[in-house]
């Protein structure tokens, strides 16, 4: 079951890192316009649909595919690569923006069920009637702010710096204007006089006289190439950053157990610390065999924490081993 879940978790991350690098785009689905990404493998897919009040999702893998391809088109028998195949040829073009060739959208249909949203595709294969349903369940809130909200917001805070930077530019294009002027340059067209730009005044007209003409494209589904390449961007920085992240993060989490040797203990070696642990006293034990180790390590011990050892500890180091008649006559 871990397995399977693990193996379930690693093929959903995969679907989200791919369809996270492509952009939103308008595409035609039957008679109604979309917002779309949709991104297709070798023999499995992941699909977002937005008409801007819902989001809807469907992603499937290799054997989902070969089963709904096989229980929607019963008198077809062919492997599940030749249904993909075919199905990727149409949807391609239909739901990823590539083609602006209307007549692959009169194969798919809308079917509103509920909440959920089915896309069906008719068409032929072989000569056959070729069936498939793009089943589609409504997104959770953390795919839509992964996939859409938050995206759309640093793309608004990139046009935001945009413009700023413009602005600043235009100031020292017109100071650069003026020193012209007052070192004796005249315009030689008058059509292409210009008025010094003042950003707090272009800003108020552009909120008073603009910006309620523009109110009409709330409801517009438009995402134009520059938008969308910016959207990637956006979406590749992000997506880059929380790869380093992640790939911190695990380095930390190896060194944080890199000093634990007792997880990694072969059978031979717990023997060995069985055998070195064991009472060295009582019949059939060969103590000569133990205790000259012991001694030794007890010995090299000693040496290297001397100065640290109290007298207490040191009295009962020294029943261990010899005592030494040179050192103790001289504390006589």
């Amino acid at each position: 079951m871990v397995v399977l879940r693990y193996g379930v978790m690693e093929t959903t991350a995969r679907f989200e890192a791919a369809i996270s690098a492509l952009p939103w785009v308008p595409v035609n689905v039957g008679d109604s316009k979309m917002l779309a990404k949709a991104w297709f493998g070798d023999t499995e897919y992941k699909v977002l649909l937005s008409d801007l009040t819902n989001v809807w999702e469907e992603e499937m893998s290799r054997d989902s595919i070969q089963s709904r391809a096989q229980d929607l088109n019963k008198r077809l028998r062919a492997p599940v690569q030749a249904f993909f195949a075919h199905l990727r040829s149409l949807a391609v073009p239909c739901l990823s923006g590539q083609s602006d060739d209307q007549s692959t959208a009169s194969y798919f249909s809308l079917e509103p069920r509920g909440s959920h949203l089915t896309v069906k595709l008719k068409s032929e294969l072989a000569g056959m009637p070729f069936y498939w349903e793009f089943r589609c369940t409504p997104a959770p809130v953390e795919v839509v702010s992964r996939q859409l909200v938050r995206p759309l917001l640093a793309v608004t805070l990139v046009l935001q710096r945009q413009v700023g930077e413009l602005a600043a530019l235009l100031a020292r294009k017109d100071a650069e204007i003026q020193d012209y002027k007052e070192n004796g340059a005249v315009l030689s067209r008058g059509r292409l006089q210009t008025e010094p730009f003042e950003e707090e005044a272009y800003q108020k007209n552009f909120i008073t006289q603009i910006l309620p003409q523009m109110g009409m494209l709330q409801d517009c589904l438009e995402f134009n190439s520059g938008l969308q390449e910016m959207y990637v961007a956006v979406s590749t920085a992000r997506n880059s950053e929380k790869r380093k992240r992640s790939a911190e993060h695990d380095s930390a989490s190896a060194d944080s157990f890199s000093f634990v040797p007792e997880h990694n203990t072969t059978d031979q070696d717990q023997s060995s610390l069985l055998t070195d642990l064991r009472p060295i006293s009582g019949p059939g034990s060969n103590q000569n065999d133990v205790q000259q180790p012991l001694g030794e390590t007890q010995e090299a011990d000693s040496e290297q924490t001397v100065p640290l050892i109290p007298a207490a500890a040191s009295a009962n180091r020294s029943t261990l081993r010899p005592k030494k008649k040179k050192a103790v006559g001289l504390f006589r």
